[in-house]
């Protein structure tokens, strides 16, 4: 239940495979205690499904909705989760989680897809070619299209205007970059969110193609900066920025140019709030067009990197209550250091993260 102090924040949600599961729990732990209010929520991939969950749960019983909206899909879309799927699309499913690590160079994901799609050359670790999804996946198996279909009412996220809506996606045309607001949010335009080029088909939506929102904003921060009026962001983080060991096996390069594309869009970003608010702090921009913006980061870096790089390959439900867990202490954490800093000053050194 929401208290009398609510402080408002826009909410950014990183997109991350699996691992999303720890936003579930950092959104889990942030409606059950109510001190924080949402004017916006910016989503990418898994972020994005996580924002339309909880938008959807939202609209008919506010935070205690939510909640159990968020923990419906996650079970849902677990390897022993509530919707029944083949096992050729729990196959797909799986890929689609461990993206990360895709292709493994120990085997094992390659493997399981080389089970899937025998013909396709890239299951084998040891070749470089990559075969198309419009050639393994002819018939375009998305699973994930079924459990979004059937557990989001995007009717009621339309309706949600308690707070606003960002989804990114990537135009394949042009490399730019789509906003669908809370209106124009479909189970298409979530899909599309989380359309990775090599997994699965472009998602056309009005006859536009598009990728993975990850490639042009991971999550989007700009709306918040003109289409709300909340100066506070918190960031839920799940892929490092920073790794402190040089990658060598080809599953650990591979991990980390993902990481590195995936996380370039949000860099540029910090980069931009950064100068902004400098130029306002020395008095060189005035007057009501730009502001400055606080921002926040609820993250467990360490935590998820002790998992090891196998278990983004894990889709079981005890994974991912556990994913929650690691989540909701996370963000008590958070709550418990720098409450009292939300509408006072940023926690998250801008500079040092981008430079």
């Amino acid at each position: 239940m929401a208290r009398t102090n609510t402080k408002k924040v826009n909410l950014a949600l990183q997109g991350g495979g699996a691992h999303g599961a720890f936003t579930w729990g950092v959104l889990d732990k942030l409606l059950e205690d109510g001190r924080l209010g949402f004017e916006g929520i910016s989503g990418t991939s898994a972020g994005a499904m996580n924002a339309v969950a909880l938008a959807d749960g939202w609209y008919e019983q506010g935070a205690d909705g939510a909640r159990e909206k968020l923990e419906t899909f996650w079970r849902a879309i677990s390897r022993n989760g509530s919707f029944s799927v083949t096992d050729q699309q729990q196959e797909v499913l799986d890929r689609f989680l461990s993206f990360w690590m895709w292709p493994m160079a120990n085997g094992g994901g390659a493997q399981a897809f080389a089970k899937l799609f025998p013909m396709a050359p890239w299951a084998n670790p040891f070749t470089s070619q990559l075969t198309s999804p419009y050639e393994v996946n002819p018939l375009n198996i998305n699973p994930l299209r079924d459990v979004v279909e059937r557990l989001v009412d995007f009717n009621r996220v339309a309706k949600c205007n308690d707070f606003k809506l960002f989804i990114a996606a990537t135009k394949v045309h042009s490399g730019k970059i789509r906003l669908f607001r809370r209106g124009d949010v479909t189970a298409d335009a979530v899909l599309a969110s989380a359309c990775l080029p090599y997994a699965f088909q472009a998602v056309e939506v009005e006859g536009e193609p598009y990728w993975d929102g990850g490639y042009t904003g991971n999550p989007a921060l700009y709306p918040f900066f003109t289409e709300t009026e909340c100066e506070d962001i918190v960031l839920i983080q799940i892929n490092p920025i920073e790794r402190n060991e040089t990658p060598k096996t080809s599953q650990e390069i591979l991990e980390r140019v993902s990481e590195i594309t995936f996380n370039a869009s949000l860099l540029r970003e910090f980069r931009a709030i950064d100068f902004v608010n400098r130029l306002i702090d020395d008095g060189k921009l005035e007057g009501g067009e730009y502001r400055r913006n606080r921002v926040h980061r609820i993250d467990a870096s360490d935590e998820l990197a002790a998992l090891g790089a196998g278990s983004k390959f894990n889709t079981s439900w005890a994974f991912f209550t556990r994913l929650r867990d690691i989540g909701r202490e996370a963000a008590t954490q958070f709550l418990d250091s720098h409450y009292s800093d939300i509408g006072k000053r940023g926690t998250l050194d801008l500079r040092d993260a981008f430079s």
